[in-house]
């Protein structure tokens, strides 16, 4: 038997860029778990249904979080005094190799769920780490939560430090594993493929992983032309690539199925133009850049070429998870460029 019925209230939403819908007592019609529609008045053939009246509240859709590491949350607010290379050593690294312990995984990961919910995010894409069984309980957590996400398992097989670094094989198989059990066990979380960023991925890894992603019609989520440093350390790994993105095009990680890159602050003219052409979409994290030093994501220029952009809390080179703070930031700094 199918559930209908709807919700009472001032209604504010976005059906395109830019632009505000507000529906003053307006209803929302839910039939099962999809939106029917938004309206001002009930049409006669919804007369007769359950109505949910929140007086004169505001009813406004879930917030979602296009970029942000689980694991990096017991750490929100610390290590703001380095840019990302030395940041991701002092602080990130050590933190994230404590999740080869699952108690200590689950304790973090429950919190983080519900910290997410009470912020009002409910969509998020995710890292995890390179463990996968912490992964794994991740996922079982969201899909517990009720909560939508894309969580990934992180692949690292070099330029890592050795207690978070990967055999490159073992890697491989633990993200096919994650690919194959979860692909299809929740409706609303999902699997999507993860190299941390091209300093910390083998090509003979980044190959395998665009091939899993291609077959199994995976997502794909990096990092991007973040801060000089990578972008420098980048191009002495691969002093043949034309620009850093080209490296992930190369392997079949760069829009051959749904790309989310983060970042994007430093992009050369070339690789804006390999990201209108793939149809990658950014994810844009102004508190992130600005606590690291990385700088300011051209996000107007970037608009201005059809590329689609979302918000990410970056948590924990973000400071909160609030997507509501994430949407202030991101107006103040656009204003500075």
């Amino acid at each position: 038997m199918k559930s209908l019925f709807a919700v009472k209230g001032n209604i504010i939403f976005t059906k395109e860029l830019g632009k505000f819908e507000v529906c003053e007592k307006g209803y929302i019609v839910v039939e099962d778990d999809e939106i029917v529609g938004v309206f001002s008045e009930l049409d006669e053939k919804y007369k007769d249904i359950e109505v949910i009246d929140y007086g004169d509240n505001l009813l406004i859709p879930g917030f979602v979080d296009l970029h942000v590491h689980a694991p990096q949350y017991p750490n929100i607010g610390l290590g703001l005094d380095k840019e990302l290379m030395p940041w991701l050593e002092t602080y990130t690294f050590p933190e994230e190799a404590k999740y080869k312990d699952l108690c200590y995984a689950e304790k973090v990961y429950s919190r983080f769920v519900h910290d997410l919910w009470k912020n009002g995010t409910t969509r998020a894409v995710v890292f995890g780490t390179i463990h996968k069984e912490a992964t794994k309980r991740l996922m079982d957590l969201f899909a517990e939560a009720g909560l939508g996400a894309y969580v990934g398992k992180v692949n690292m097989d070099r330029n890592s430090p050795e207690f978070l670094c990967e055999e490159t094989e073992q890697s491989i198989n633990d993200t096919l594993e994650i690919v194959k059990e979860y692909g299809n066990k929740y409706e609303l979380v999902k699997p999507i493929i993860t190299p941390r960023f091209v300093p910390s991925c083998t090509p003979e890894l980044m190959e395998a992983l665009g091939k899993i992603a291609k077959e199994y019609q995976v997502p794909v989520q990096s990092h991007l032309s973040e801060n000089f440093g990578e972008i420098c350390f980048v191009k002495e790994l691969h002093p043949d690539a034309p620009f850093y993105g080209s490296i992930y095009d190369k392997y079949g990680l760069f829009g051959d199925t749904p790309t989310i890159m983060a970042h994007c602050v430093l992009c050369s003219e070339d690789e804006v133009n390999l990201l209108v052409e793939k149809g990658v979409f950014i994810a844009h994290n102004p508190n992130s850049n600005c606590n690291l030093a990385s700088g300011i994501a051209p996000i107007r220029r970037l608009l201005s070429r059809g590329i689609p952009i979302g918000l990410g809390s970056d948590v924990s080179s973000g400071h909160t998870l609030s997507m509501a703070n994430a949407c202030v930031i991101a107006s103040q700094v656009s204003k500075i460029k």
